[in-house]
């Protein structure tokens, strides 16, 4: 017998996210027991800074690249690998989904793709080798078992339940700036009115509860617990959201503090940065549509992180309920936890919001405890060599006792400091839409992020950035063309490109939105 598997995500979690990593507002005691019990990497990236490429990474193990899915809008073959397949097929274990799958376009009312037909034919699954499933994302949009579950419960509340969460789709998003809601406007706000014992965040804990209460004593289960927050739409219940008050919020450490600071940083970097702040690139891919940063008020951002934050401490209260359950189940010393999401958040850095071709640790770096069943004997580290989500496959196997797969392209995430000889980790963007054409290639290595620009309608492909971690933190500073940075950069592109894996061929194709 392997040891039982709890993997929970996130989605759209800054890494400061957490206590544990010097998050200061929001408070996350449960995550930051887990990684005081356990292992903390420091140095994780995402392998995609969206979250579709970055969510088919998660379950096949492998690159965006190597899947296909280099965007959102392609959904990931229906024969795509599946760490779940593997450790159902090969370990015999229970395998289930709870929350945001996200491998197959969401914008899709007509039940194009499974995911978003399942609810419909009231079907909990099998789908990629999860038995069951239970599916919800942003808000209420109708296809996914959240929403159907909300048509039953919503009415008894005697709210306007239907309009409860900031809307997914509307004609107002066209406009400049989006539709603004809170106290101050701010993009994409809203206070929910629905009690948290109704919101998904509550919702996908009680239903993971339900699966694992459903499960005999002795099986072996790997449970993917998948929250849609801290994601956009910022919309969390009301009575949670007012713990904290916008208006005492400090501007985040990464707010450059002025506009006239953010254009002198934004300048030293490739030109669409200094244009979507300025309305020039319509990062689409990234936030909503015509939104421009620089029409964006401090108290606006104040506002969106103050919903951010009680967001997240919804999401550990939640993981809370659900360890409790492990524990109260037998479970508990033999149980792993792992905890991550799928990208970043800007949040603020650089006076900019949402997220996109930006390779800087805001969107690429990433929370990431594993908590060792304590039966394993693993003593608690802090680790940061550089990993990637294209190891957590191959470290699910290691835990379950099954072989890796061939497909996967990771390793075992390490135990301790300087374990397995990490040395770099890659992340890439490719845009979904042809007249952006955007194609970000980075490698972060030996302290040094190098994103290498190639060629497309925007840039000539000798274009980059290039930053040093300890003396730059926050990636104000873009060395690329510093001449006396030109030998570590020329060393740190060369040593991208031998280690990116082939691409997939044929290349597969956007075929909806997102």
């Amino acid at each position: 017998m392997g040891r039982k598997i709890l993997f929970i995500t996130t989605d759209q979690q800054r890494y400061d996210a957490l206590g544990c990593n010097g998050g200061r507002f929001a408070r996350t005691p449960v995550v930051d027991g887990l990684a005081a019990a356990g292992v903390n990497f420091r140095r994780a990236h995402n392998q995609n800074t969206v979250c579709m490429p970055a969510r088919s990474t998660m379950v096949t193990g492998r690159h965006a690249r190597s899947h296909g899915v280099v965007a959102n809008g392609i959904p990931l073959p229906g024969d795509a690998p599946s760490i779940a397949a593997w450790l159902h097929d090969r370990g015999g274990y229970r395998t289930a989904l709870i929350g945001k799958a996200h491998f197959e376009p969401a914008f899709d009312l007509a039940g194009r793709w499974e995911e978003n037909r399942l609810a419909g034919e009231g079907s909990t699954g099998p789908h990629r080798g999860f038995e069951h499933l239970e599916l919800a994302m942003h808000g209420y949009f109708g296809p996914w078992h959240y929403d159907k579950w909300l048509e039953e419960h919503g009415p008894a509340t005697g709210l306007d339940w239907r309009h409860a969460f900031y809307p997914l789709l509307n004609a107002e998003r066209t406009a400049l700036n989006a539709e603004g809601g809170g106290d101050t406007g701010a993009p994409e706000c809203r206070y929910n009115i629905l009690p948290p014992e109704l919101y998904h965040t509550d919702w996908v804990a009680e239903r993971t509860i339900s699966w694992l209460d459903s499960l005999s004593p002795d099986e072996d289960w790997f449970c993917w617990m998948s929250f849609p927050d801290p994601h956009h739409p910022w919309d969390p219940p009301a009575e949670a959201a007012r713990r904290f008050d916008w208006r005492e919020l400090p501007l985040p450490d990464g707010h450059p503090g002025s506009p006239e600071k953010i254009v002198e940083i934004l300048s030293g970097k490739p030109h669409h940065w200094l244009d979507w702040y300025e309305g020039r690139f319509d990062n689409g891919e990234g936030g909503p549509a015509h939104f421009r940063p620089n029409e964006m008020t401090d108290d606006q951002l104040r506002e969106v992180n103050a919903l951010i934050f009680a967001e997240n401490e919804l999401i550990d209260e939640a993981c809370g309920r659900v360890l409790d359950r492990v524990a109260a189940r037998g479970w508990a010393e033999d149980t792993d936890v792992f905890y991550t999401t799928d990208h970043g958040e800007l949040q603020g850095d650089f006076g900019l919001l949402f997220k996109g071709p930006y390779h800087v640790d805001a969107l690429m770096r990433v929370p990431l405890v594993w908590r060792p069943a304590p039966s394993a004997g693993v003593t608690p580290a802090v680790i940061d060599d550089p990993v990637g989500h294209v190891d957590l496959a191959a470290t699910f196997c290691s835990v379950a006792g099954v072989p890796a797969p061939g497909w996967s392209e990771g390793s075992p995430l390490p135990t301790a400091p300087g374990e397995g000889g990490r040395e770099r980790v890659l992340t890439e963007w490719d845009s979904q839409f042809p007249h952006v054409g955007m194609h970000l290639r980075t490698i972060t290595r030996d302290g040094w992020v190098c994103t290498a620009y190639e060629a497309g309608p925007l840039y000539e492909g000798t274009e980059g950035e290039l930053y040093h971690l300890a003396e730059d933190p926050k990636q104000w500073v873009n060395l690329w063309s510093d001449p006396s940075h030109r030998a570590v950069r020329d060393d740190l592109v060369a040593d991208l490109y031998a280690s990116l894996p082939p691409a997939r061929e044929p290349a597969l194709t956007v075929e909806a939105p997102a």
